[in-house]
């Protein structure tokens, strides 16, 4: 009995484990491409001038340049070989790529991308006095940022000026430590000194005399740590990855408002995985791509960058999540919404999402609305949090839906936030759907709603005439979605009646179930004569498809 027992024990153990994280959520492979069976680095895109995606892949012997626009047909155009170096990174500007490795003699490589996708040329390889070797490149205009390696003193930061882009010119250089990476805005250098654990802050206004502004422990102590780091589009945060093996390296986050007083929000680690190692940060719009090692690619919603929520993944790398410098490298965002992921021992992965667009910038809506049921007129409020899901319609015939979202409904301010990722601006017929409530559309002929734009509001509970048709029931001094549609078919009847006077029969109680119309976890009385009223007066769905009807 005790060795059958510890089976079953067993048994849940390992079901718990396995099912605590699956290595795919709301993400699919499009393509694997594993040519050269060694160790892979980096990788970065280019997007041709006739929109043609290009994935640039860092391998051991050279540079992979992947059409990857015909998601059937994703495959090798051309291969560019540089001196063998487990470190390849790179970047674009104009037409060309310039790729760095740690390789000795590798120097700054310049690849000609115009004639794709027949042929990549390479260009030259430039260097200058003393200068063989880098550990990573940053871009920002007509500049390129050398980090590491011996391009300056120290291993600092060099820049280069790329505007006539065959021909480079040297600028300044900051010495003071070693630089593994940079991120570079508005002429500010925000570079990542993994020896010391800080990132400095550099002002880089003047190419020639870079001038040192201040820096931050970001990284409690100081061991090879601060590795690279991504600054949200409101310049408000900072993410900064920490490449540790003991402790696990983490994302960060930073909130740098005020120079004089950066101040550490939080940091993050991929869902049910602990022992996974951050390596790369990449953001686009309110979305952070991350390339996790041994976790693969991770896709982040940053809008509220004190609040992460992971929203998709993809493990790259099958054998485990240990905190191993095993997995993915590099992360890039394609406009098409492709991402690719660099993973150190299976090449290049290029997946899409399924739930979100995070090429789209999205619409912003909130939204004041509740049913009759849970809203106590002597209180002002509702009786529980509770969760409705809101559908974004086409204006005209067949009144498609175009997107939807899902949110909490405060039981105060009686409002919900919701984010639609793949809506246009235009306008919508807003439709409310909740689980036991009658399918509510705003007033006819839509409302404005710009992606990107400002929040939205809308309250349905200021007026009857919120609700097309006036569909709505009067409560106190507000309006709300009639309650009662039990069985989903937008029309209070008989059929509604009935299993709420069974369940009101049993005096049912549980947690949101379907006939517990006024949110008080039991089925009575009170729900019977809600919903019995509503049957009587034929209370049906008002929208435009009905009004075909």
């Amino acid at each position: 009995m005790k060795a059958i027992l510890k089976t079953f024990v067993l048994y849940f153990i390992i079901l718990s484990v396995s099912n605590a994280q699956s290595p795919i959520q709301n993400a699919y492979l499009l393509r694997q491409l594993d040519n050269y069976g060694s160790s892979y680095a980096a990788c970065w895109g280019y997007v041709a001038p006739d929109g043609r995606e290009y994935a640039l892949l860092g391998c051991n012997s050279g540079t992979s340049i992947v059409d990857i626009t015909d998601t059937a047909n994703i495959h090798q155009v051309d291969y560019v070989t540089n001196f063998n170096s487990s470190w390849h990174e790179m970047k674009t500007y104009s037409h060309y790529a310039y790729i760095v490795s740690e390789a000795t003699n590798s120097a700054l490589q310049i690849i000609d991308l115009q004639y794709l996708p027949d042929s990549a040329r390479l260009v030259k390889t430039w260097n200058y006095p003393g200068y063989t070797k880098t550990h990573s490149i940053q871009q920002s205009g007509h500049y390129l940022y050398l980090n590491g390696g011996n391009s300056a003193a120290n291993g600092g930061i060099t820049v280069v000026d790329v505007i006539d882009p065959e021909n480079p010119v040297k600028k300044g250089q900051w010495t003071t430590e070693y630089v593994h990476d940079c991120r570079v805005l508005n002429d500010t250098i925000w570079a990542s000194n993994v020896y010391s654990g800080r990132t400095s802050i550099i002002n880089a206004t003047n190419k020639d005399a870079l001038q040192f502004i201040d820096n931050w422990q970001s990284y409690p102590t100081a061991v090879t740590s601060t590795h690279n780091s991504a600054i949200t589009n409101d310049r408000k945060y900072i993410l900064t990855t920490n490449e540790l093996q003991s402790p696990v390296g983490k994302l960060s986050v930073f909130n740098i408002e005020d120079l004089d007083n950066i101040t550490f929000v939080m940091n993050w680690q991929p869902t049910g995985i602990t022992t996974s190692i951050v390596h790369n940060v990449e953001i686009y719009g309110d979305y952070a791509v991350i390339a996790h090692y041994s976790a693969g690619i991770r896709v982040v919603d940053i809008s509220n960058p004190v609040s992460p929520v992971e929203v998709a993944w993809y493990d790259t790398y099958a054998p485990n999540n240990f905190n191993g410098f095993n997995g993915c490298w590099g992360v890039y965002k394609f406009p098409s919404g492709k991402i690719i992921g660099s993973d150190i021992s299976g090449g290049l992965f290029v997946i899409k999402t399924t739930v979100y667009d995070l090429n789209h910038p999205p619409v912003k809506l909130d939204l004041k609305v509740s049913t009759e049921g849970l809203y106590n007129n002597l209180t002002d409020r509702l009786s529980r949090k509770d969760t409705v899901t809101v559908y974004l319609r086409n204006t005209s015939s067949p009144y498609s839906i175009v997107d939807s979202a899902k949110a909490p409904v405060d039981t105060v301010s009686l409002k919900g936030s919701f984010k639609f990722s793949n809506t246009p601006t235009g306008s919508y017929y807003i439709v409310v759907k909740h689980f036991n409530g009658m399918e509510t559309w705003s007033k006819p002929g839509g409302e404005p709603l710009v992606a990107e734009g400002p929040v939205y509001n809308y309250d349905f509970t200021s007026a009857s005439s919120q609700a097309y048709g006036s569909n709505q029931q009067l409560k106190g001094s507000k309006y709300f979605m009639y309650s009662g549609d039990i069985n989903k078919t937008n029309t209070i009847d008989l059929d509604d009646v009935l299993p709420v006077y069974n369940d009101a029969a049993e005096f049912l109680t549980g947690v949101r179930l379907p006939a517990d119309l006024d949110g008080n976890n039991i089925v009575d009385l009170s729900d019977l004569t809600l919903v019995f009223n509503n049957s009587n007066e034929f209370v049906t769905v008002s929208s435009p498809l009905s009004m075909k009807r």
